[in-house]
């Protein structure tokens, strides 16, 4: 596995390779006989990534610190064969794999024949196969070493560290801890170790830092084969979190308190005074360290840790807030609702019995004369259809008189005039009950679009987030490519899965898409990038669509305008669906073109609000019939799902449209009026399914009027054999132009898409 090389400035890499020579010579005291451990630290140091030149150098001090020039002979053959071998893998300009482990075992060879060792009886096999045996156990832990090493390195205050990770370097610190005892003693080991235990207690202040101290105290446990140091760390990081609340000065003075009353029944103050000074000066010393770190190198530190740490609680928090969010999102649903039935129910048609015939006789009949004649001759039936046919008709003449009223009426004229009064009368009260009809079917309509989509959202904000084993899995491989990723959240399903995580600014987004999308077992495509901190960003993944698309567009406008009538819309409703539309206004010019852009705004608005097709076809047709008896457009509509490729078509009064696939030529027709021209439109709307490379094509009536046919179109589409939808739609206007001989009859434009495959 490749790992980045770690760059640090000057100076800091000098200290660190100090601190690396440090480390291995310590290692080599860490068994009884002083056999190499180091190598272990030195082999998985290189496969970290570091310099090998300094690396080999470090390996060479620690073994000339030993004093024995055997073990500086084997040393440096080791050092040599291993930097040869990088040297070569550098010039190839490759780093080495799993083959490394050949080369760290071929590098046991001088230890296994040049170190002197009596062995260990209690192994009961010869001296060269205990050496062999700790060769294989070297580079057994040079693996291991590698994982700590490159999780301390390159992973540690950058993200959260897996529990792999933490054992590795549990592993190398009972290894390094056991060196220290050997090499300089428990007052060293002690200052080392309660270093970190009380940097650990200020920085966490919380009862992680007991599992800690158990950790720190391993290798004294090991030396003296006792679980006493365990307890006894315990009590260090017990006693010290007593007082955290209280600052790191209380913690340290806690620790200066509790060290030597435990030591003192350790039997320490029986010993010597040397002894003494050494043991006491191990606890003096990190307490005056913490002491002394200035308070923003903590804040600092602690904004880090807080930054990395698993974060239950606002899942909780936000599980919770979604979950009211949907059930307030489902009332407010629930409250549109009603106010749609409320709108419906009073839906009413306008009432027959309109009193027309008592209007009348009240009017003329009081005062007339023969009204007793009139009422006996029993005209209210006959003066009934009278009424209806002026209904019908608008208003009435002698022509429409049934003969019992012109025979027994002596006020006929006045009659007829009455009653065409009273008719204009019911013309206007019609007109204003049916607009205030529509009015209310129009306010219905809008309620049910705006129930159903505050029940969209309330189903989409009432699924909670949880905790997924895909968030661990991302994360080892995430690591494994090199991406550190501190926070990493899975949440929804199928089109709507959606993977956040934090990385470095820098990171290369389509490698962290690739390397996500092999972890995940499905494509995925960054859809934002969210600044967090000068260095770290939030990278938005979400599962790619199967499909995506290329469009064309062609356009002229009749010859003597300059602006056409026909007006087009491509627009991104979301990740996975988006809508063509080719509006054609009636007549040419800057009217037409502003009865279909004001067309093509309305349907736009409403999909992006992902309201339902059939109120919004029905929703525009009312607002534009309204508008005017005269501004109407023919409108080709699709949306298209990129994930399966399902194609909505909606033609409302516009002349036929195409798919192209492959050798296959299907024709899309609609016989509907153009929207707004009625009250009621009825489009033709079909779906069907696109396929990679498929072509969709939608014309204005200056296109296809220009071939005369359906038929001369179709044959001319067939003979096409187009690659990208661009040229495609240049490619037909053309040829329709050539085909008028004084230049475009009216305005032309067609509009493709071809559908393709996801990168």
């Amino acid at each position: 596995m490749k790992k980045s090389p770690l760059r640090l400035p000057p100076l800091r890499t000098v200290g660190l390779y100090a601190l690396f020579a440090l480390a291995m010579a310590a290692l080599d005291y860490s068994l009884p006989q002083c056999e190499p451990v180091s190598f272990s630290l030195y082999a998985a140091l290189l496969g970290c990534g570091l310099d090998p030149f300094a690396l080999s150098f470090c390996y060479l001090a620690a073994s000339a610190a030993s004093l024995s020039l055997r073990r500086l002979l084997i040393g440096g053959i080791q050092a040599a064969f291993l930097l040869l071998v990088y040297a070569v893998y550098a010039h190839f300009r490759r780093a080495p794999g799993l083959e490394r482990l050949l080369y760290f075992s071929a590098a046991q060879l001088p230890f296994l024949f040049l170190f002197e060792s009596a062995g260990y009886p209690v192994l009961r096999i010869a001296p060269l196969w205990q050496r062999a045996v700790e060769g294989c156990v070297f580079v057994l832990l040079a693996m291991l070493f590698e994982g700590g090493m490159h999780a301390l390195l390159h992973r540690a205050f950058r993200c959260r560290l897996l529990a792999g990770e933490l054992a590795e370097l549990c592993l190398v610190w009972f290894f390094l801890g056991l060196g220290v005892l050997g090499a300089f003693g428990e007052a060293v080991f002690y200052a080392l170790s309660l270093s970190l235990l009380l940097l650990c207690v200020v920085l966490l202040k919380s009862a992680g830092a007991v599992p800690f101290a158990l950790a720190l105290s391993l290798p004294l446990c090991a030396a003296r084969m006792s679980a006493v140091p365990a307890a006894e760390f315990a009590a260090y990081a017990c006693f010290c979190l007593l007082f955290s609340g209280y600052g790191k000065i209380a913690s340290s003075l806690a620790l200066l308190v509790v060290f030597p009353a435990a030591r003192y029944f350790d039997g320490l103050f029986a010993r010597g005074a040397a002894e003494i000074a050494f043991t006491l000066l191990g606890c003096l010393l990190p307490v005056l360290l913490v002491c002394c770190i200035p308070e923003r190198v903590y804040r600092r530190a602690k904004r880090t840790l807080l930054f990395y740490r698993e974060r239950a609680l606002p899942r909780i928090a936000i599980n919770r807030n979604r979950r009211a969010v949907g059930e307030q999102l489902y009332e407010v649903s629930s409250l549109f609702r009603e106010i749609e039935t409320a709108f419906l129910a009073q839906d009413e048609a306008i009432p027959c019995d309109d009193g027309l015939c008592d209007k009348l006789e009240r009017s003329l009949c009081t005062a007339c004369p023969n009204r007793r004649r009139c009422r006996e001759a029993d005209l209210r039936e006959s003066l009934a259809k009278l009424i209806a046919v002026g209904k019908a008709k608008g208003r009435v003449n002698m022509i429409d008189l049934p003969t019992e009223i012109s025979e027994t009426c002596v006020n006929s004229a006045g009659l007829l005039f009455a009653l065409n009064k009273q008719l204009a009368d019911y013309r206007r009260y019609s007109a204003e009950m049916e607009a205030a009809r529509e009015g209310r079917l129009l306010l219905a309509e809008q309620a049910h679009g705006v129930s159903e989509i505050l029940r969209d959202i309330a189903l989409e904000q009432s699924e909670e987030y949880t905790f997924s084993d895909e968030e661990s899995t991302l994360s080892r491989a995430l690591a494994a490519a090199g991406f550190l990723s501190s926070e990493i959240f899975l949440y929804g399903e199928g089109a709507a899965f959606t993977v956040s995580m934090t990385l470095e600014s820098k990171a290369d987004g389509k490698r962290v898409c690739e390397t996500a999308g092999r972890a995940l077992g499905c494509p995925l495509a960054l859809a934002e990038k969210i600044p967090l901190t000068s260095d770290r960003t939030c990278f938005v993944l979400k599962r790619k669509p199967d499909f995506d698309a290329q469009f064309g567009i062609s356009s002229r406008p009749k010859t003597g305008e300059l602006a056409s009538g026909d007006t087009h819309s491509i627009l991104r409703i979301d990740e996975r669906r988006f809508l063509v539309a080719l509006s054609d206004g009636m007549g040419s010019g800057e009217h037409a073109r502003a009865v279909s852009d004001h067309t093509l705004s309305l349907f736009e608005s409403f999909y992006k609000a992902k309201m339902p097709s059939e109120t919004v076809l029905g929703t525009v047709n009312r607002l534009i019939a309204y508008s005017s008896e005269e501004t109407f457009s023919c409108l080709d509509l699709a949306s298209v799902d990129l994930d399966t490729g399902e194609a909505d078509i909606v033609k409302i009064g516009s002349p036929a449209g195409f798919l192209l696939s492959g050798e296959e030529l299907r024709v899309l027709e609609g016989e509907s009026l153009p929207i707004g021209m009625l009250e009621a439109v009825h489009p033709a709307c079909m779906r069907v399914n696109m396929r990679e490379n498929d072509f969709l094509i939608f014309m204005s009536d200056g296109v296809t009027a220009a071939f005369g046919s359906n038929a001369e179109l179709c044959d001319y589409l067939s003979g096409l054999k187009p690659i990208n939808p661009q040229s495609l739609a240049e490619e037909i206007l053309k040829s329709a132009l050539g085909r008028y001989r004084d230049g475009a009859g009216d305005d032309m434009t067609v509009l493709t898409v071809k559908l393709t495959k996801s990168a």
